[in-house]
Order: structure tokens, then sequence, then C-alpha cells
């Protein structure tokens, strides 16, 4: 097993949209519950501090590689993306340093049903931070992944999957990241170096 960290850095704004499970009061119309629970779209900690779930990376780096679609040298047809899927893990979350009580909120008219292209729409609110940045922890378990590979498609989802609430690979613009420090293994990586080679 390879422990990775990396730096990542934020190259749009990030938004949450976890689902709302607050229940509703007695005769409360649905913009007064909206306007009191919509920071319940947080993932946060028991302390209310706000965070990226681990998941999230995993998800991104998964769905970047699918969509990438690389072949493995020497494998014939085949991609790297079962290997992204099965083959590392992400044990930590990333703080983004702002509290539940204390986070922006975005104000975008959605469809009603939560189904792109409903007729009927409605106001919702969406917590978000302009600018983040942290370290995230990958464990390597499977060989196919080189240093490489990772390092590309891991810069590669930062552009077009990205994370959270309206990121690319949902038609959105947020949730863009620079991947800026590897470090494999305990060894710093050269990132500009692997960028500007052959992938």
């Amino acid at each position: 097993m390879i422990e990775v960290v990396t730096h990542l850095k934020s190259a749009s704004p990030y938004g949450q949209s976890k689902m709302v499970r607050t229940p509703k009061k007695e005769k409360e119309t649905s913009k007064d519950y909206e306007e009191r629970t919509w920071r319940d779209r947080c993932h946060c900690d028991e302390k209310g501090e706000v965070y990226i779930p681990a998941i999230s990376f995993k998800k991104c780096i998964t769905e970047a590689a699918q969509y990438l679609s690389l072949q493995i040298p020497g494998k014939g047809k085949a991609t790297y993306t079962k290997h992204f899927r099965s083959g590392l893990f992400v044990p930590n979350l990333m703080p983004l340093g702002v509290r539940k009580d204390k986070i922006d909120g975005f104000l975008k008219d959605v469809p009603a049903d939560g189904k792109p292209g409903g007729s009927k729409r409605v106001d919702k609110m969406f917590p978000y931070v302009n600018t983040w940045e942290g370290d995230v922890t990958w464990y390597i378990l499977d060989e196919t992944i080189t240093k490489d590979i990772f390092v590309y498609i891991l810069s590669q989802s930062g552009k077009f999957i990205g994370l959270g609430y309206w990121r690319p690979a949902r038609d959105g613009y947020w949730g863009r990241f620079d991947l800026s420090e590897v470090v494999w293994d305990g060894k710093r990586l050269d990132v500009k170096k692997i960028l500007e080679s052959k992938y």
C-alpha cells in the first residue's frame, strides 16, 4: 500500500447540497422552511465545522478515470477505470475553515421535483465557500496506478469533474481545483514535469 498526500487549491467556489432531513414545523410555509434549514445542506462535524467528505474525492478521481478512458500500456483496450474504483481509498475529509452558522448562501431556482428540465421551479439556497484548499491523503492498493497516471488523472478531475454542487460533471462551473503538490510514499513529485509529459 502506498500513501500519497496531495495539496488541492480551489479554482472556483465550492457548494454543498446534502439532502435536508430536518422536520418541517406545523403550519410552516415552504419559504420559511427553506430560510430556516438551508444551512442543513452542509456537511459538518459535531462542532459545526464544514468539510468536504472523503468520498467526494474518491468519486471525483474515479469519474475522471472513466471520463478519460486511458488505456493501460500492454493491456490491450483495458482502461484504468476499475483500478481507480477498487484500488484506492481516501481516509480523511477536508476541513474548510468555516462554521455552518457562518457560511454564505447562493440562491438559485431549481426544479421543484429535483429532476433536470422540470417545468415548475422553486428558489433554494445552497451553502458555498469562494476559496478553499487543503491536503487529501490517498492510499493506493493497486500497483497498476502509477505516479504519472495518478497525477494526471487527479489534475484532470479538478478541471472536468469537480466537487460538490454545480460541478463541471453536472453542467456547472463550481468545485474545480488545481493540484499543486504531491508527496508519493514520502517523496515529493515534480507535478509540473509529469503534466508536461506525454500525458
